[in-house]
């Protein structure tokens, strides 16, 4: 064991069962940059905390802007489908009318005796 985590565990005898990452987090949420905010207490860190908060409300509205986007080209390809579904049956209908007629035998014009003789 890492000598944080022996000091963890001994500390508070509940956490022997604590598992610990191996590797550091590669970002903080929002909350996390209050946090570190207010235990440097500089005032850099306070407008950097301020900076990070404002991006992390700006990414989640993006989000929801992006989730509204998604729903709604859903609902419209759900409408295409129906749509295109409509047309090709009205398609299907409309075939047979718009063939031509089959050629009736055409009758000859003039006398026509019905034998030799």
């Amino acid at each position: 064991m890492a000598k944080e985590q022996l000091e963890v565990v001994t500390n508070c005898d509940h956490l022997a069962r604590l598992k610990f990452s191996r590797t550091l987090p590669m970002a903080f949420t929002e909350h996390g940059a209050i946090m570190a905010a207010t235990v440097l207490n500089s005032p850099q860190a306070v407008s950097m905390s301020v900076f990070v908060v404002r991006d992390f409300i700006q990414m989640r509205e993006q989000i929801v802007a992006n989730t509204a986007i998604l729903k709604r080209l859903a609902e419209i390809d759900r409408t295409l489908l129906q749509h295109d579904t409509a047309l090709l049956d009205l398609y299907e209908k409309l075939l047979p009318l718009l063939k031509p007629p089959e050629a009736l035998p055409k009758r000859r014009i003039g006398f026509q005796s019905k034998g030799k003789a």
